[in-house]
């Protein structure tokens, strides 16, 4: 398994997780209330809880981005012709498919919450 370790400056954390699978992720798709009184209580500061989800967030987003870009990388077509654009049905399935996904912020929140994310305070 690959760790990915992220430094977060503002307030000198450090932040781990393991490489997830984001297609089998159990987010809501949808906006929810959270209880900031949970958040709050896994790090004792509410600014740091968010911080740690807003980082874990970045990662997510640039997994998924790089994944996205490997699958649509077959499909590409480098000619000059503007005359000539080819849709192909598999490609669209996959961006679909990208597109139902849960939100990047929504994934971490689920994963700080359920404790899936390793968090180092750097002294």
């Amino acid at each position: 398994m690959k760790l990915q370790n992220i430094s977060m400056k503002q307030n000198n954390l450090e932040l781990m997780e393991q490489n997830t699978d984001f297609k089998k992720s159990k987010a809501p798709t949808t906006t929810i209330t959270r209880d900031l009184n949970k958040l709050e209580a896994k790090t004792g500061n509410i600014y740091e809880a968010v911080m740690i989800c807003s980082k874990r967030s970045n990662q997510i987003a640039i997994e998924v981005k790089e994944e996205l870009n490997r699958k649509l990388e077959e499909f590409a077509n480098y000619t000059d012709n503007l005359e000539e654009v080819f849709e192909n049905r598999e490609q669209i399935e996959i961006s679909r498919f990208y597109e139902r996904l849960p939100k990047h912020t929504l994934i971490a929140l689920e994963e700080f919450e359920n404790d899936q994310v390793y968090i180092r305070k750097a002294e």
